[in-house]
């Protein structure tokens, strides 16, 4: 799978992020603070909603998705943001977010191009062919243009409304409306064009106005990796660096799906290569994730089979990730007083890139 490592500030792939000042206490806006209770129901209702919808048709391989599982797949229940010990009250929230559903990028949609038309072209039709294999050759569109390019979907947009909701109802007093408009709360994206649109929609949640956005493209610090020294000498430049990811493709646990994989398809197994068995389980994934369908390609893969292709997505992080762990944690430090840890933030002088793995 695509490298898609998690928050946006720890990753080439996430979101926003969302800072109110600390100690912060600014006056609460009209609307912001008038109807927590209203966007706390409206907000349960939607998730609500989405889940019995979407519930009733979800692949058992769906827990093997990874980076491409629905939002509302792991919502943990009874989740209660907005308990606080008794004599005490919320005076900052940092929330590191991750961008919403979204297409797949280029990359994959010309994979799934690809793999359509073999399956199109050289798997047999007619008698004994199971009827899912029929219906992909016989009413599969292969829908995605090349334009989506990893852009957010609409449900995209509504997974970020729905989180400021909630967020909101838990943390009015920190999340309002005066405060964003006057600077108390910052809001940083980086410039990929799906975490800017993730940080519109939270806004949009956040207070129901649309085209007012306040945030600010950073990617000094949302895409730093990308001025790390030693991931770009380590990883991004040094043609050695995925040669885990090579081993593996070719390795005997993902020779074995492709040879299962071949075999329902009623292929050669040489006709496959693994590029399009991940492909096959991407469409599966993004069709759960953007239509709440089940596709017919789910059925290619048995739970089993499902837990190899989600491997090369961790082969290719891991790599990153190393020389990302010794550059971030200089920022902060875990300082203590004579009452509980505290947090302390380093002089910002301390350059991620000066420290090397």
């Amino acid at each position: 799978m695509e490298p898609d490592t998690g928050p946006c500030c720890a990753s080439p792939s996430g979101t926003g992020l969302l800072r109110a000042a600390t100690g912060s206490r600014a006056a609460p806006g009209g609307l912001s603070a008038s109807l927590p209770g209203h966007r706390l129901l409206r907000a349960a209702v939607l998730l609500l909603l989405t889940r019995l919808c979407c519930s009733g048709s979800v692949p058992d391989i769906a827990v093997h998705f990874g980076t491409k599982t629905r939002y509302e797949d792991v919502v943990r229940p009874g989740l209660n943001l907005s308990s606080a010990a008794a004599g005490c009250s919320p005076v900052h929230l940092t929330a590191v977010i991750r961008h919403g559903t979204r297409f797949p990028t280029v990359k994959n949609i010309r994979r799934i191009e690809r793999l359509s038309r073999l399956v199109q072209s050289q798997a047999p039709r007619g008698h004994g062919a199971p009827s899912w294999l029929r219906e992909i050759q016989e009413q599969w569109q292969q829908w995605y243009t090349e334009d989506m390019d990893g852009r957010l979907v609409e449900k995209g947009r509504a997974d970020l409304r729905n989180l400021a909701m909630r967020l909101f109802s838990s943390f009015p007093g920190l999340l309002s409306e005066a405060g964003l408009r006057g600077g108390g709360i910052t809001v940083k994206t980086s410039s990929k064009h799906r975490c800017v649109s993730s940080a519109e929609a939270f806004q949009e949640g956040l207070h129901q106005v649309w085209d007012r956005y306040v945030h600010e493209v950073d990617d000094s610090l949302m895409r730093s990796f990308e001025r790390c020294r030693g991931y770009v000498e380590g990883v991004e430049t040094n043609a050695t660096a995925t040669e885990e990811v090579d081993r593996f493709k070719h390795g005997p646990e993902l020779r074995q799906v492709r040879a299962r994989v071949s075999e329902r398809l009623r292929l050669e197994p040489d006709f496959l290569p693994p590029d399009l068995v991940e492909a096959a389980f991407f469409i599966c994934s993004y069709e759960l994730a953007i239509k709440s369908l089940y596709s017919p390609w789910c059925r290619l893969f048995t739970k089993e089979d499902a837990k190899v292709p989600t491997d090369p997505s961790l082969v290719v992080v891991y790599p990153r990730l190393v020389p990302l762990q010794s550059s971030f944690c200089p920022r902060f430090v875990l300082g203590k007083s004579c009452f509980s840890p505290r947090f302390v933030f380093v002089s910002s002088s301390v350059s991620p890139a000066s420290v090397l793995v």
